[in-house]
């Protein structure tokens, strides 16, 4: 009996279709749209510069641009910096937690400077290669202590008996 498709168009269509079937994963990625554009450099540069002393005007950007958020600017030589760096090494906890909780990455030279002794003791216990470490512009976590005030007091002492002395790391210039 033939229900006309030979043998060999069967093996022909089943092989098209083979075929077709193990691109099809390959064309579904090429069809996804690409990665939207980076950022402004300007705009990056601008917002990291306000948060060193502007507190109104961050707000006001991330409002505009909410990507602005965990956007680095690159100062040269290593020395990167978002908006949540700079109001660590400047001090300003008002502008951190706003930026905290607006869900801001962290790390240890802001949590020194808002005081939070556990987890910053915490991570030099797991990490203590963390003590002698630059934060942003070569500043150290003594100098985010310092910044924090009587909050970071606690950490202030507790940097100082582990044997951290600096308060700047120059950083390497090419």
């Amino acid at each position: 009996m033939n229900n006309g498709i030979s043998r060999r168009g069967f093996l022909a269509k089943g092989l098209l279709l083979a075929g077709g079937l193990s691109l099809a994963p390959s064309l579904l990625v090429a069809a996804k749209p690409d990665k939207a554009d980076p950022l402004p450099a300007e705009l990056v540069n601008e917002f990291v510069k306000v948060a060193h002393s502007d507190f109104e005007r961050v707000k006001t950007m991330l409002e505009a641009e909410p990507l602005l958020l965990n956007a680095a600017w690159d100062w040269g030589g290593g020395d990167f910096e978002t908006a949540l760096g700079a109001a660590g090494h400047m001090g300003l906890r008002d502008t951190a937690m706003y930026l905290l909780d607006k869900g801001a990455r962290t790390d240890i030279f802001v949590l020194t400077m808002l005081g939070q002794t556990k987890i910053v003791k915490a991570m030099l216990a797991a990490y203590p290669t963390l003590l002698h470490g630059a934060g942003p512009h070569g500043f150290t976590l003594l100098h985010h202590a310092a910044k924090g005030g009587k909050v970071a007091e606690p950490l202030m002492a507790h940097l100082e008996k582990l044997g951290l002395k600096e308060t700047h790391i120059p950083l390497p210039v090419k």
